[in-house]
């Protein structure tokens, strides 16, 4: 607890004093109570007056209030202590506030020096910003970058503050002089387009006619080439004027969808025939996968002949799917072929019926070959001239094992 007669009193008639360095000063009167009452009522007032003082302090040393206002503040508190009607530590609360004007004094010097500095670097912005501005008007030919650019250094323009009213106003007139001059130099620029549009317009009339005239073909790859290679062109080439270049360009896209809604439709009907072919081969493929090939290596060597035919009547099926179809054939086949090479090792040459089956099926072979070669169908062809490798070296093993 403080003793609050530290720093004043009251005399017999209820004068209240606070006492100073230079003498006992009366800061009011109390007759409500007692002495220490109303000492304690005085107090209080000069805590209020200490609360006010902390407040000035934290937000100074913050940084949340303006230097030079909490330095008036602190001004005016100091100069109201000395006549202030509270009880309490005057000296104490004087020195700390000559200390805290020092501190808002040093503070004030500091926020002076960044607004400064602030106002040389919004200036050096702003007079970059108008530099470029001039050299856009001066140079620049990339119409719709160079205007966007001019847009967002007006933007950046008005977000820049500190610049002394004259000097801005300078900056700014050259920065409209040079915006004004792009913009004259862009509408001469367009103004000599015009011509420029309807050649534009002869141009894609006739890309626009060859396109209609390939909507109807069934040539599928060089007419899709072609139809990408008229849209390169149509890039390419200038724009014409704008109603006409939309209604062009209808006409351009509506011949470039009916064709690929063609292709599209002729490419969904044959997926839809390879996926029926997967189907049949899978289910050829699973009937010799399940042949029991160690009971009966004849028979399966027999079955596995009418799936060999079955499997290329199927047809192609999906790209995606062909390769792992391949293998687990393959794979089929040589587990009947292991089969039948350890029942040929069991029987002797002349009583072998087996070697007479695979001549018969490498003639049988060698007639789809030629089959598929009269026909001139290259997958046809690649894929007889595999099965009759696979099979002509089987009967050079199977021979050379009897």
């Amino acid at each position: 607890m403080i003793d609050w007669t530290t720093f004043g009193r009251v005399d017999a008639d209820g004068t209240v004093y606070v006492k100073t360095a230079e003498g006992d000063r009366v800061v009011g009167s109390w007759q409500a109570g007692t002495p220490e009452e109303g000492l304690a009522h005085f107090a209080r007032r000069f805590a209020d007056l200490v609360t006010e003082v902390d407040l000035v302090e934290a937000r100074l040393k913050s940084g949340a209030a303006d230097a030079s206002h909490s330095l008036s503040s602190v001004k005016r508190l100091r100069q109201q202590l000395d006549e202030a009607h509270v009880v309490g530590d005057i000296e104490g609360l004087a020195a700390r506030l000559d200390r805290l004007a020092g501190l808002a004094e040093e503070k004030a010097g500091e926020a002076r020096a960044a607004r400064e500095q602030a106002r040389i670097e919004a200036l050096a912005r702003k007079t970059a910003l108008v530099e470029e501005a001039e050299k856009i008007a001066a140079e620049s030919t990339g119409w719709k970058s160079a205007g966007d650019r001019l847009k967002e250094i007006l933007d950046e323009w008005k977000t820049i503050r500190g610049v002394d009213k004259k000097t801005d106003g300078e900056l700014w007139k050259r920065f409209a002089t040079a915006r004004d001059g792009f913009t004259r130099r862009r509408g001469a620029h367009f103004a000599t387009l015009d011509g420029q549009r309807k050649q534009a317009q002869t141009a894609k009339e006739e890309l626009v006619k060859e396109a209609e005239s390939l909507s109807e073909s069934s040539e599928w790859a060089p007419t899709a080439n072609r139809l990408k290679e008229l849209m390169a062109e149509w890039k390419a080439a200038p724009r014409a004027a704008k109603e006409a270049e939309q209604r062009l360009w209808e006409r351009f896209r509506a011949a470039q969808d009916a064709f690929f809604t063609r292709r599209s439709e002729v490419f969904s009907a044959r997926d839809a025939e390879y996926k029926g072919n997967l189907d049949k081969k899978q289910a050829i493929l699973a009937e010799v996968e399940a042949l029991d090939v160690d009971a009966d290596p004849r028979g399966a060597q027999n079955k596995l002949r009418d799936a060999q035919a079955a499997w290329h009547d199927a047809g192609r099926v999906p790209r995606e799917s062909a390769a792992s179809l391949d293998r687990r054939w393959r794979a089929a086949e040589d587990r009947i072929r292991v089969a039948m090479d350890s029942a040929w090792r069991k029987t002797a040459p002349q009583d072998n019926p087996l070697l007479q089956q695979m001549r018969e099926q490498v003639a049988e072979a060698e007639s789809r070959l030629e089959r598929a070669r009269a026909a001139g169908d290259q997958r046809r062809i690649k894929e007889a001239e595999q099965a009759l490798s696979s099979k002509r070296q089987f009967l050079a093993l199977a021979e050379q094992a009897n």
